[in-house]
Order: C-alpha cells, then sequence, then structure tokens
C-alpha cells in the first residue's frame, strides 16, 4: 500500500490517468491521490470531468491511458461490481430508486448488489438500521415514488451505505435542496466519514464543499488545475478563471485594467 511523506497510506491513486471519447480526453493525466480519512471536495466548472473521473474509478467508464488503484491494487479495468466488492460505492447526481420497491427494499439492494448480505431478510434487517439512521424509518415500508426529492436524496445515500463502502463518492446530493435541508444533509455527511469512510464529494456550491472539505480538487477540461488546502485553492487564480473567465479573475486579483 502506498504511502506519503508522511506516512498516511494512500487509498485510492490516479497515475497519469486518461479517459477519451472518441478522440475528446474527459480525462486528460490525471495523477491524484486520496488519503484514507479525507472528506475531498471535487469541484469544476460543468464539462470539466468531474463525473468521467468517479465512472473510470467505478469500472463504468475504464481509463484510456494510465492506472487506477486502490490500496495499491490495480482497478483500472475491473468492472463495477467489482470494484463494488473492494469497497468503493457511488451516488448518482440523478437519482432514479426502484419505484415500485419499497425504501426498505432500494436500499437492500444494495446490500446484495456487492455480497454484503447473503439474503434477503440479512439484506432487510440492514437497510432498516440504515433507514433509521438517516431519518427513513417513517417511510421504510412505503414506495420509493412517494418519496420528496429531499428522502430520495437521502435514500440513494442509504442505498451507497448499504454496500458497507470503505470509500465513498457524493455526486451534487445537495442539488435541489433548501438551506435547510443542505445542512442537514451536511450532517450527515459529516456523520458518515465520522464512521471511518473516506468521502469524496462532486459539488457545485462553494459554501458547501468548503464548510466540509479536508482538500479541494479541481478539474477544468479534463486536466487537473489545483489540488491543495480549501483557503488555497479558493485563492488561486486559475480557479478562478475556470469559473468565472480571465476577465473577472484579474479583477478578483487586481489587474484589472
Amino acid at each position: 500500500m502506498a504511502q506519503g511523506g508522511d506516512g498516511v497510506s494512500a487509498l485510492l491513486e490516479f497515475d497519469n490517468v486518461s479517459r477519451a471519447f472518441k478522440g475528446l480526453h474527459a480525462l486528460d493525466d490525471v495523477s491524484l491521490r486520496v488519503d484514507e480519512g479525507e472528506i475531498v471536495g471535487l469541484i469544476g466548472p460543468n464539462g470539466a470531468g468531474k463525473t468521467t473521473l468517479v465512472n473510470v474509478v467505478t469500472g463504468v467508464h475504464p481509463a484510456t491511458d494510465g492506472e487506477v488503484r486502490l490500496r495499491g491494487r490495480a482497478i483500472t479495468r475491473l468492472a463495477p461490481n467489482k470494484v463494488a466488492r473492494l469497497g468503493v460505492a457511488r451516488t448518482f447526481q440523478i437519482v432514479q430508486p426502484f419505484p415500485r420497491m419499497t425504501v426498505g427494499e432500494n436500499i437492500a439492494a444494495g446490500a446484495l448488489f456487492p455480497g454484503v448480505a447473503c439474503s434477503m431478510h440479512e439484506a432487510m434487517a440492514h437497510a432498516r438500521e440504515l433507514a433509521d439512521r438517516l431519518g427513513l424509518g417513517d417511510v421504510v415500508d412505503k414506495s420509493a415514488d412517494t418519496l420528496t426529492l429531499a428522502k430520495r436524496k437521502r435514500l440513494e445515500l442509504a442505498k451507497s451505505l448499504a454496500m458497507r463502502p470503505k470509500l465513498l463518492f457524493l455526486d451534487e446530493v445537495n442539488a435541489g435542496l433548501n438551506s435547510t435541508e443542505v445542512d442537514a444533509a451536511l450532517a450527515l455527511i459529516r456523520d458518515i466519514a465520522a464512521s471511518g469512510i473516506t468521502i469524496v464529494v462532486i459539488e457545485h456550491l462553494m459554501k458547501v464543499v468548503l464548510s466540509i472539505s479536508t482538500r479541494l480538487v479541481v478539474l477544468h477540461h479534463g486536466r487537473l488545475i489545483a489540488n491543495g488546502p480549501p483557503e488555497q485553492v479558493v485563492r488561486d487564480p486559475h480557479v478562478a478563471e475556470a469559473y468565472l473567465g480571465k476577465r473577472y479573475a484579474a479583477a478578483m486579483a487586481g489587474t484589472a485594467p
């Protein structure tokens, strides 16, 4: 297992990873590591390559070049179910639960997919525990298509936690939520991190990502343009330019004519 200079174990490593679609590089020569216990904020403009990065890790779209390692093991071209069995889970930006199944059955499916539960009875018991933990206990026996957006987001999170991951990718879990719902979601994320799960958060709301991230990683046109402490990254002129354009970035830096 690779270690950094501080002796911290690397949970996930990207070595010169690229992913091309018909010649277009959605990821372009990205080298990155995520250490155990971090909450990494993954940010960038639309089309920057954030979701592609998650897809590459989880086996949906294998890397075209480079290598992805989980705890030192190459997972570059493993199928999604095999990556899940190694302890990697994700949520999806567009929440699509199984509408004709109950909330509990949806969560149980998450436990059955990677083989966490050996039977439906065991999976449902695990599902009820997670439903209670995530504030879904009162709707666990209701159809998933009756849930509000906020509760559907929680269901998506519960399904991923049912896989008992070591590494969890959260893709826009706060999108569409009001401020009270966002605060509740952030409390859940902190609770999950405190339980020992390493988290990578894809987020557009800077206030949100700055409040929970131990480190920020910024992608732009598939390339890694910034990586470091949040307070340092938000002052990076390349980050400001990627989000706001050259003119506004120069104005922020006090160099505009």
